[in-house]
């Protein structure tokens, strides 16, 4: 068997592994860190199909930042373990029908000739070709104004997200300039009258 079979085999196996540990596990903590597994080996599997540009984004987006952001989450939280075995039991019908649809596509991209809706030609690729220059080109191209709105609405939605949750800074030991030039004399001194101790 070549080593890149070897390879591609390790990072599956591993994937598979990682998967099932994330909805086997208890501890909530545990089941991120498995999912951070499972995108590194889902990064190797793209790397390997020679989609540079989704492996590296996968490791430095979802792993670096989302993942990141996820476990903090999660620690910092109370989870009920027993509300959880509920809801997986629950949704179990429905995680074996997503898996039923994956494996049709993989049988589908394996052996395309045993699919019952028939096969898609594929073009390949020449070996220089570089998937970040193809991704570039069409992106900034055919998609340049959807790309531009997606990212409006991306900053207008972190704007509102700030607004939204701002609620001023509190216990500031400051004074408006416009109290201070309004202020009265009245305002600013009291004078108490008390009477005098007679010995």
């Amino acid at each position: 068997m070549p080593v890149h079979e070897l390879i591609f085999f390790a990072f599956a196996a591993a994937l598979i592994t990682a998967a099932f540990m994330m909805i086997m596990v208890r501890n909530p903590v545990h089941s991120a860190l498995f999912l951070v597994m499972a995108f590194f080996a889902s990064a190797g599997l793209w790397i390997m199909l020679e989609a540079e540009f989704l492996g590296l984004v996968l490791i430095l987006v979802y792993v670096g930042a989302v993942m990141t952001l996820f476990l903090f989450v999660v620690m910092t939280l109370n989870i009920d373990l027993e509300n959880k075995d509920k809801h997986y039991w629950r949704y179990l019908p429905y995680g074996f029908l997503v898996v039923g649809v994956f494996v049709g596509l993989v049988v589908y991209v394996i052996a395309p000739e045993q699919a019952f809706w028939g096969t898609v030609p594929i073009e390949m690729a020449s070996a220089d070709a570089s998937n970040v220059k193809a991704l570039g080109s069409v992106l900034y191209t055919d998609y340049v104004y959807p790309f531009e709105i997606a990212g409006v609405l991306l900053l207008v939605a972190i704007i509102a997200a700030i607004a939204l949750s701002f609620r001023g800074r509190q216990g500031r030991k400051s004074i408006a300039p416009a109290d201070q030039i309004t202020i009265r004399r009245e305002d600013r001194i009291r004078l108490v009258k008390m009477p005098t101790e007679k010995k």
